[in-house]
């Protein structure tokens, strides 16, 4: 009886290390992978893709290989709540994504209840960790910083010009364009004209004739690329050569396909080019190879990944409290996009927004490059 005894417990000590050799990280992803936004949506899904593949390739974390689960918001607030729900009931323990700050908020409670720890790399809202969550962090900056950079460079450069302000009554497309609103105001600068219009409309020509009436020498557009390209190409083809000026949102070269020829000339806020960054240059590289260029929030995405990890590691534990806790200690981040820290909020440390011009490159295409500091 003595020797069986022993030998269930040696047995069952070798089911446990085996476990443990085979114990995965469960990660979600999350954003919009179909729809009219899916230029972001693969954005994503390709980053942390290849920000997996390359830690697995090392061996993991903390010994343990991720394995990712997808989840497909469409943009939706209503869908980003479902997808999270699933991946709760999936056992998923951390989430990158997602893109749009409307549909981050609703998701991220889901994620807290639930003891999931999740990183956006584009959901730019200040509330989203104005909130107190222990659980939610992104890679990029905020909008009353994107906001305050747009309506300061308006006030330098648009002084006594007349200022039109468009959103698409989102969460992300109004807040950036109130917080450069308020920025313009700090400024003494008034708008000539504050119009919303919603998601998915076709047909502007009556904001385009607003515009018009108004005299607008600039108009801001809070809002998605979508969107935002056709308002730019009705502009055009009704004669108005009003500059567009807009955010983050319209970080896609699908911009200009939308927007034809027009775009030219566009300004936008975004962080500094990613690409471009020496600790980026082998991943570039990777995607390239790929034939997927990872523009806007691909590297953002990646650098979410390894946020988790080196945080889990230094932490020396995968519990998402105790990696979410370590995130916020001031730890100094080593990542594709450079160096970050993160405040108790969850938010980086770092200013991350520039402006950029749409323009016309040696190959002829139209696409947007940071702006020279001479312009």
């Amino acid at each position: 009886m003595k020797k069986v005894t022993t030998l269930g417990l040696a047995l069952g000590f070798a089911v446990a290390l085996a476990g443990t050799a085979h114990a995965q990280i469960k990660m979600g992803v999350t954003g919009p992978i179909t729809g009219p936004n899916a230029a972001f949506g693969a954005q994503i899904k390709n980053g942390v893709e290849q920000a997996v593949a390359d830690i697995n390739a090392a061996g993991g974390i903390l010994g343990q290989k991720i394995t990712l689960t997808y989840g497909d918001d469409v943009s939706d607030p209503k869908q980003g709540v479902s997808v999270a729900n699933k991946f709760a009931s999936e056992g998923v323990k951390y989430v990158v994504g997602p893109f749009n700050s409307g549909v981050t908020m609703p998701s991220s409670e889901v994620y807290q209840e639930n003891g999931i720890l999740e990183i956006t790399p584009s959901a730019t809202n200040p509330k989203i960790t104005e909130r107190g969550l222990w659980n939610i962090f992104r890679t990029c900056g905020r909008d009353d910083q994107q906001g305050a950079v747009a309506g300061e460079y308006i006030v330098k450069k648009f002084k006594g010009k007349k200022v039109a302000i468009v959103h698409d009554k989102t969460t992300y497309g109004q807040g950036l364009a109130d917080e450069t609103k308020k920025a313009m105001a700090k400024g003494g600068m008034k708008e000539a004209l504050y119009e919303g219009v919603n998601i998915g409309e076709k047909d502007f020509s009556a904001l385009v004739s607003k515009i018009k009436a108004s005299g607008a020498d600039l108009v801001y557009w809070g809002g998605l690329h979508t969107e935002g390209g056709l308002i730019v190409r009705q502009m055009r083809d009704q004669g108005v050569k009003t500059v567009m000026m807009s955010g983050d949102g319209i970080t896609t070269d699908e911009f200009a396909s939308v927007g034809g020829p027009g775009v030219e000339g566009t300004l936008m806020t975004y962080g500094p080019d990613p690409r471009k960054n020496p600790a980026a240059k082998a991943a570039v590289e990777k995607f390239r190879a790929k034939k997927f260029e990872p523009e806007a929030y691909t590297l953002y995405s990646y650098a979410a990944v390894e946020i988790i990890k080196q945080a889990a590691e230094a932490a020396k534990t995968l519990d998402t409290k105790k990696v979410a806790a370590q995130i916020r200690s001031g730890q100094k981040f080593k990542t594709v996009i450079g160096e970050l820290s993160y405040d108790k909020k969850g938010d980086i440390t770092r200013l991350d927004y520039v402006m950029y011009v749409w323009k016309k490159g040696a190959d002829g295409k139209i696409t947007y490059a940071e702006e020279g500091p001479k312009s």
